[in-house]
């Protein structure tokens, strides 16, 4: 199944967090779990495309994302049946 990660910034956002969160998209990439990444033009986030056998690992997976972790954005994770 393919899940579709939002990333928004919080007020708290922290730039320095990028460096890790795109090395943490470089890693799901490497496990062949990452099949689309890139951020808004607004600046406002982001998304991503990740495969998982279940939402539950899906969610498990994205929030590692140090974006997550450190507060500075809010992740959201959605089963996507894209064609």
């Amino acid at each position: 199944m393919r899940y579709l990660v939002t990333t928004f910034r919080t007020p708290e956002f922290d730039p320095g967090v990028i460096d890790a969160h795109y090395a943490f998209l470089d890693d799901l990439r490497q496990q062949g779990k990452l099949d689309l990444a890139g951020p808004f033009t607004d600046k406002t986030g982001g998304a991503y495309l990740i495969q998982a056998a279940n939402k539950d690992e899906a969610e498990a997976l994205a929030f590692r994302d140090p974006v997550h972790t450190s507060g500075s954005s809010v992740v959201t994770v959605y089963e996507w049946d894209a064609k």
